[in-house]
């Protein structure tokens, strides 16, 4: 079953996901890129599952074995841009990025504490902040996608440029 569902509220994704959980094992490929970023996090020493570059996350969500979380501002999703059809539960709020204290309560109900669950944000910071919350949570597959949605500054202190998930040309739109 295919993760991608037309709902820009993300609510079909979620119930196509669960929906998931309990079919056909991933694919060899899946289990590959996974075991990769798994290792490398033991090794690292991370307290979450791992990191995944933006292409192995979009080829995992591609194949149904993770399902894409974007972890920004609804202002930065509206402005910037984001991956079509992918869920949205905020880590930070407002133009003053305040925590949002129910951020993994809002993240266990549209994709449940054991499924594979790539978070991504401007540059792949806070993500990994909201990944170890959730993995704290008690989250068990959860991962960090690394450069984000717009990658790190350049050198004229600019993003888009240098890494992030557009510059790799994936899918995006903008509204």
């Amino acid at each position: 079953m295919s993760l991608i569902a037309t709902s820009h509220a993300g609510e079909a994704i979620a119930t196509a996901f669960h929906a998931t959980e309990s079919e056909a094992p991933q694919s060899a490929h899946a289990e590959a890129i996974l075991e990769r970023a798994r290792a490398a996090a033991r090794d690292a020493g991370l307290p979450y599952a791992g990191r995944v570059t933006p292409q192995e996350a979009w080829a995992l969500v591609g194949e149904g074995a993770a399902v894409l979380v974007d972890v920004r501002t609804a202002e930065e999703r509206k402005f910037v841009g984001h991956v079509p059809d992918t869920l949205h539960v905020a880590w930070m709020t407002g133009t003053s990025l305040i925590r949002n204290p129910r951020f993994v309560r809002e993240l266990e109900s549209k994709t449940g504490k054991s499924a594979v669950v790539l978070l991504l944000c401007r540059s792949g910071k806070r993500s990994a902040d909201a990944a170890e919350a959730a993995a704290k949570a008690g989250f068990t597959n959860v991962f960090n996608v690394l450069e984000g949605f717009e990658g790190d500054l350049d050198a004229q202190q600019q993003r888009g440029r240098v890494g992030g998930w557009r510059v790799h040309g994936l899918p995006w739109v903008q509204d």
